[in-house]
């Protein structure tokens, strides 16, 4: 589990690459980062919907 920006960094970066369709280079990662930190209120981003963060992706992936 998360709990520090670095971990948190490795995980979201882990969560975008697992499926081999994009890359951490494809995303504004830290912004991910910070949303996702934001809207679990925390480190715990396991406790966010599967849904939930890729909505949070999708909107800072880069053009």
């Amino acid at each position: 589990m998360p709990d520090t920006w670095e971990m948190a960094t490795a995980y979201v970066i882990e969560m975008l690459e697992a499926k081999g369709t994009a890359t951490r280079d494809d995303f504004d990662v830290p912004a991910i980062v910070a949303e996702s930190h934001a809207v679990a209120n925390g480190w715990n981003f396991r406790a966010i919907e599967g849904g939930t963060f890729w909505k949070i992706a999708a909107r800072f992936l880069e053009q």
